[in-house]
């Protein structure tokens, strides 16, 4: 499954030949274009299908009433493979989009949007 290709004026998304940006678009995060190569979206939403795969098989699993034990182990799974999705999305974010903040001139807000996400991320 690949994102949908919008154009460059679209608010939501773009994505150039080489490289594919997004805008925020929730009004307490700041706007601005979150340049990822294609390679690293294409990595990103192969994790997120197989986790998405994996979670109708712990369905089915419930479904067939298999053991329980055998049903926790699999959502561990999928959380750990949420927890490397979100690492690497976080990874992505500091080398990138930060960085470009610092150089924008407009760190102290995108720092502010990045604690008010990990406030909701971390338990």
């Amino acid at each position: 499954m690949t994102a949908p290709k919008l154009s460059q004026n679209s608010p939501e998304h773009s994505h150039p030949q080489s490289n594919a940006a997004h805008l925020h678009t929730d009004p307490a995060t700041p706007e601005h274009a979150h340049i990822h190569s294609e390679e690293s979206l294409r990595q990103i939403l192969n994790r997120l299908s197989r986790i998405e795969g994996h979670i109708r098989g712990i369905k089915l699993m419930v479904q067939e009433s298999r053991p329980c034990p055998d049903v926790l182990v699999q959502i561990a799974a999928v959380r750990g493979a949420l927890d490397r999705v979100a690492r690497v999305i976080l990874d992505e974010h500091l080398t990138e989009c930060v960085g470009r903040a610092a150089q924008d001139g407009n760190i102290e807000q995108e720092l502010e949007a990045l604690k008010a996400a990990l406030d909701r991320f971390l338990p």
